[in-house]
């Protein structure tokens, strides 16, 4: 680096008021702790929530109803008590003349049905947080092994082909047909074993049968008990609430994701295979027939997931669904319990959602969906693969989400907009061939109901015999459970990786596309390939050892006399380089072994940082066991984030910032175009080296697309449920079927 650069930076920094700090003195991994200031009771509402206080017009909310002259909302409260069974406040939502309906185990948070007249009275209490609607969420609607280079991936020792043993992924959606043979073991003869499909809880009916409705004065959450295992489950959920044993999947949705992480379809032509065919699965079904829910259902599944996932092993949870959200991140109800399931461990993978481009074929950005937009989670674009194993000409699908995310909210006073740079990764997602769900005999006249609704994503050339029938599908939602299911693959590799550093290695080995950006594609596509090659180079006793207090920053986390292996891959005959870029804090894009080569303390899934804002998530547990009894959430005013070594690609190096193609960024680090931290990111009373990459709010956009403000929304506006980042169009009931085409669900050519 010349000198003039040098100097450049150096005064950078100053202007930055950078606090920089030697690795291994006094900062503590744990940091100093500060409490989130407190904002004022109106602003602990959301935003659509005030609005629809002031109205007594529901027609588009799925949250509000009118009953006797009196608006009733149903919401999320999120609370600050040491009281795990928030007694008290829920004694107050009862006194307001309102109802509680969850209790939720894993985080300190309730779902209530409460008067809106009396929404001020409830945030006015010291020990709330935030109150968020319970809005609606919805689906976000082999050559998967072979381009995403997951057929050659060898596993440990020599022992043959990784294919997902030993790990559990949840799939959180419409159901799972437990009974389809892609979803069953297979004999060395091709015949259909048991199904994989260990558990279901069906969280849908659950919520009916705990009469979810409209009734006040009512707290449901009171019939509570404590299992054998440490967790708070309604009586309801004691009875082990199953989904339909003869039709498990009516919708179809879920199915379709589940073949795609996990799918063992090599007995018929086309294979349809997924990605982790023997991995374990876990149906939480969180969305009705038709492909749509609720966020508190959603939040009961997530918890239920927090609670199991040690007992089960369930290292992976998989949302192929999203919400309208006007919120950052920081208080949105999905987006802070998508956290918490990764604080305590698991995985998170998201679809961004398939908002990428208006009616008129204007590119759209600003559109991810909730709980796509938290920084914790591994959120998903789709790629086109265009139907051949080529990954030279893969391209980002049309409909894909792009960055940023636009939440806001108030931080210490002041206006915040979130701002991260979304997606992280992308994967194909268009026209993906899996499995099609029937009922439990797979009879004809038991197709779901995309299938039925439209009969040409069942046109593929399947033989469609019973328990094995097919269909294809596109959206991020597809993209998702590939991604879900090469991590599997990688903690099957190495169980010791926590999920920010699986996120990590996911960025740093992917092959950015040509002529797309970050906001369009993250740090690249998905490389099977090299993200197990670098995940077997490392140590397989990180997660134990983080949590045991012995692993520190700076240690090496290299494997005893590995090294980290060549950044190149071939997948199919051709050599695919890796953008050895990764996403931190944000907005920031870091790379270097040294990410790799040592211990970083952002690898600690507690810690939530953007921008300089740092979060710490604690698990505490019951005692004598590895169940979570609540996880909390605390600002971190002094917070080491990653050590010396680490290269930082500085935002004034690139002109087009965020829009900036991610290759022309790749090749700038590999010509040495990085600052090299001497003394690592330090985060100091709330000071971090650089805003990063992110969206100045005086950019003048250009007419070849659109900044979309209704994915945050005006403070007046409200988005009817129709529409809720959809990934597969469902019509009303008083729709005829044959008069609509879904193009995210029949995909781009």
């Amino acid at each position: 680096m010349s000198a003039r650069r040098v100097l450049r930076h150096f005064a950078f920094f100053r202007r930055q008021r950078v606090a920089m700090a030697v690795a291994g003195v006094a900062l503590a991994l744990h940091g100093a702790v500060a409490q989130i200031p407190k904002p004022p009771a109106q602003l602990k509402i959301a935003a659509d929530l005030r609005a629809s206080a002031a109205s007594l017009d529901t027609s588009s909310m799925s949250w509000a109803n009118l009953s006797s002259g009196q608006l009733l909302v149903k919401a999320l409260v999120f609370a600050k008590s040491a009281d795990p069974d928030l007694t008290d406040l829920r004694q107050f939502v009862l006194s307001l003349g309102g109802s509680v309906l969850y209790n939720y185990s894993s985080f300190r948070a309730l779902a209530v049905t409460l008067p809106a007249s009396r929404l001020n009275d409830l945030a006015g209490r010291s020990d709330v947080l935030s109150i968020s609607p319970n809005r609606a969420v919805a689906r976000t609607a082999s050559l998967l092994q072979a381009t995403t280079g997951a057929s050659a991936a060898p596993a440990p020792g020599g022992g043959g082909k990784l294919d997902g043993t030993g790990v559990g992924i949840a799939v959180l959606d419409s159901g799972l047909a437990y009974s389809h043979q892609s979803l069953s073991t297979t004999s060395l003869l091709g015949l259909k074993g048991a199904t994989r499909v260990r558990q279901a809880i069906d969280v849908v009916q659950l919520s009916k049968n705990l009469g979810a409705g409209w009734v006040t004065g009512v707290d449901v959450s009171a019939n509570a008990t404590i299992t054998l295992d440490g967790t708070r489950l309604t009586a309801a959920l004691t009875l082990a609430q199953q989904p339909s044993l003869t039709r498990p999947d009516p919708y179809g949705h879920g199915t379709h994701v589940a073949s795609i992480a996990a799918g063992s379809a090599a007995y018929q032509s086309p294979d349809s295979s997924g990605l982790a065919p023997n991995a374990t699965l876990y149906d939480v079904r969180v969305l009705n027939e038709k492909g749509y829910g609720n966020i508190a259902d959603v939040m009961a599944g997530i918890d239920w997931v927090i609670q199991h996932a040690s007992l089960f092993n369930i290292r992976v949870m998989n949302l192929s669904l999203a919400a309208d959200s006007t919120e950052s991140y920081l208080t949105d109800p999905l987006a802070r319990a998508a956290r918490s399931a990764v604080a305590a461990g698991v995985v998170v993978v998201v679809a961004a959602g398939n908002a990428g481009k208006q009616a008129d074929g204007r590119e759209v950005y600003g559109a991810i969906g909730s709980p796509g937009h938290d920084p914790s989670v591994i959120t998903v674009g789709a790629t086109n693969p265009h139907a051949s194993l080529t990954r030279s000409d893969d391209t980002i699908a049309g409909f894909s989400s792009r960055g940023p995310t636009r939440g806001r909210t108030t931080v210490d006073g002041a206006p915040w907009i979130d701002n991260l740079v979304k997606p992280d990764i992308v994967a194909p997602g268009n026209r993906i061939v899996g499995s099609l769900s029937t009922d439990i005999f797979g009879s004809r006249s038991s197709w779901n109901l995309l299938a039925t609704t439209y009969p040409q994503l069942a046109n593929v050339g399947a033989a469609q015999r019973a328990n094995q029938t097919l269909m294809e599908l596109s959206g991020t939602s597809v993209a998702a459970p590939v991604v879900s299911g090469a991590v599997a693959l990688m903690l099957q590799a190495n169980p010791g990786l926590t999920p920010p550093l699986v996120k990590a290695i996911l960025q740093y080995t992917a092959q950015p596309l040509a002529n797309a950006n970050l906001l369009q594609q993250g740090m690249g596509q998905l490389n099977v390939d090299g993200a197990i090659r670098l995940a077997q180079a490392l140590r397989t006793d990180i997660r134990s050892a983080l949590a045991a207090g012995t692993l520190r920053p700076g240690d090496s986390i290299l494997a005893p006399g590995r090294a980290l292996p060549t950044p190149i891959s071939v997948i199919n005959g051709e050599s695919v380089t890796w953008g050895r870029l990764v996403g931190a804090g944000g907005s920031q894009i870091v790379s270097g072994n040294a990410l790799f080569a040592r211990f970083q303390p952002i690898y600690d899934p507690g810690v939530v940082w953007n921008r300089n804002l740092v979060l710490r998530n604690t698990v505490k547990f019951w005692p004598l066991t590895t169940v979570p009894r609540s996880i909390e959430e605390n600002r971190l005013a002094n917070q080491m984030l990653m050590t010396e070594g680490v290269l930082w690609i500085d935002p004034s190096s690139v002109p087009q910032g965020p829009f900036a193609p991610t290759a022309s960024i790749a090749t700038q680090v590999a010509r040495g175009g990085a600052f090299v931290m001497s003394e690592g990111f330090v985060l100091n009373e709330g000071f971090v080296m650089s805003e990063g990459f992110v969206l100045s709010e005086a950019f003048v956009l250009s007419e070849a697309f659109v900044l979309s403000e209704a994915f945050v929304m005006s403070e007046v506006f409200v988005m009817s449920e129709a529409f809720v980042m959809s990934e597969a169009f469902v019509m009303s009931e008083a729709a005829d079927p044959a008069s609509k085409i879904d193009p995210n669900a029949i995909g781009e050519p």
